[in-house]
């Protein structure tokens, strides 16, 4: 193979190298400090003669701009890779390397790796980093003034939704109504899991054993209007930033959560997390655990063996723990172990240890074709939100939409309505955890390839390699193509 220099280039890469200096692209301007700061004078520490400077653009801003610097030549070294197809387009471009056989990528497991790799498997392309959970937060003063307890259930949540607005000084729930990845990401899919059982209804989604408006998918819509009387005046058109501040201002009672706001929040409002709330108590519980970042190395870089040394670098526990600790709510993909530093991170993470984990149910495959499901997804999620879309029209448009492009959904539906989320291959053990207060990866994105790999902490899971997945066609390439000019949301 061309690349099997990869492997080999480790033994080279222990002493300094010629002085180089790498570019590394991003979307997460948010974290440049962090980057300056922190994660580049270590890595500069460990191999004088390379320097590293970091480039971010704004999220939304990020594939088209990247696939214009890449096109003119102009892209950095080091590439922030998107899970799936985002990073997938760009290496059927070119714009990837091959890291297939890279020394270090031993250290991540399978599902790790496999939102940067080819539908088969056969093929890697970024460096794992880290995941994001969903969640809630909730104001531990508001909590103690009102005498409230961490709810466990749908029913507790919503008696303390209904306590916090009687009381009428406080928001209920702190969430943008405006912007509609948040009624997706923050909403639907925060909340999703306990109904359609994690990864075995995903994949059974995948797989056409599930449709999108089964029961089980209009619950979840149900449920999400429910919220809508508890965004507090001016709800339907608060930004994601102004909910921020609403809620570190200490104004608001709950918010909607992803694990990437604990940095920003700690130390500006004394907060605590809680799981996505369970039909009743003792009910298995399911909460997304998102792989969300990785990265890879520009083929065209003139600087490949710094870049390569970088790379290595991420797969090491130094960078692990650095990156965990410096950046509470983006945990390690690794199998390295080590103390998690902030409370509110540490506690998200031993739900790993309590439920099993998911990935963002549109994120893997179902959004290739047209319309995009992760589309659909954001634009219905928002409207049932401010109760402009029914929650069944919502569930049955996402389905006519899947079925309009793939496959698997243009059959007649092979089981009953009711989520029964048999796995579609045979379900693989996972080993135990050992500790409590180690960083572990969770089974989220357990997909592809076929594997006896899993996560450790978690109930058996099963592979989503048996799943079918659209024939190879111009329209799915030119869907991949598509990533690469249209900004996110």
């Amino acid at each position: 193979m061309a690349n099997k220099w990869i492997g080999a280039l480790s033994l080279l890469l222990c002493g300094q190298l010629m002085a180089s200096e790498l570019v590394i692209e991003s979307w997460r301007i948010d974290d440049k400090a962090l980057w300056e700061e922190k994660i580049i004078p270590a890595f500069e520490a460990a191999h004088p003669g390379i320097q590293v400077k970091f480039n971010g653009v704004q999220n939304v801003d990020y594939m088209p701009t990247l696939w214009t610097s890449l096109k003119e030549g102009k892209a950095g070294d080091l590439i922030t890779c998107r899970p799936f197809d985002d990073s997938l387009a760009l290496f059927k471009a070119g714009h990837l390397a091959e890291l297939s056989e890279m020394a270090g990528m031993e250290n991540f497991p399978s599902f790790a790796q496999s939102p940067w790799q080819t539908d088969s498997g056969a093929q890697t392309f970024c460096v794992p980093m880290a995941s994001v959970i969903h969640g809630f937060f909730y104001n531990k003063q508001i909590f103690s003034e009102l005498g409230l307890s961490v709810p466990q259930t749908r029913d507790d949540f919503f008696a303390a939704l209904d306590k916090v607005k009687a009381d009428g000084r406080y928001v209920p729930l702190a969430m943008s109504g405006s912007e509609s990845w948040v009624a997706s990401e923050l909403g639907f899919q925060n909340i999703g899991p306990n109904y359609w059982k994690g990864e075995d209804g995903r994949l059974a989604l995948l797989a056409g054993q599930e449709r999108l408006d089964n029961p089980q998918y209009v619950k979840v819509f149900e449920e999400l209007a429910g919220w809508r009387s508890y965004l507090g005046e001016g709800g339907e058109s608060r930004d994601y930033a102004t909910t921020n501040a609403l809620f570190t201002a200490g104004k608001a009672a709950f918010y909607a959560a992803g694990s990437w706001e604990i940095a920003p929040f700690t130390g500006k409002v004394d907060f605590g997390v809680m799981r996505p709330p369970v039909a009743k108590q003792g009910d298995g519980c399911f909460f997304t655990d998102h792989t969300d970042i990785g990265m890879g190395m520009n083929p065209a870089s003139k600087n490949k063996e710094a870049a390569m040394a970088f790379l290595q670098w991420l797969t090491t526990s130094q960078f692990a723990e650095l990156y965990t600790n410096s950046l509470p709510g983006f945990f390690s993909l690794s199998n390295h172990f080590f103390e998690v530093t902030n409370p509110a991170a540490k506690e998200m993470m031993e739900w790993r240890d309590q439920c099993d984990s998911t990935i963002r149910v549109a994120t893997q495959i179902l959004s290739r074709g047209t319309p995009k499901l992760g589309d659909e997804l954001a634009e219905v999620s928002q409207g049932v939100l401010l109760g402009k879309l029914a929650p069944l029209a919502a569930a049955q448009q996402l389905e006519q939409g899947l079925k309009g492009w793939y496959p698997p959904h243009q059959t007649e539906q092979a089981r009953g309505e009711e989520c029964q989320c048999a796995a579609p291959a045979t379900p693989v053990a996972a080993p135990t955890t050992p500790g409590d207060a180690a960083v572990a990866p969770s089974a989220a994105g357990a997909t592809l390839p076929a594997s006896t790999e899993a996560a450790p902490a978690m109930t058996p899971i099963a592979s989503a390699a048996m799943a079918p997945l659209p024939t190879p066609s111009a329209e799915v390439e030119q869907a991949l193509s598509n990533e690469l000019e249209t900004p996110q949301q």
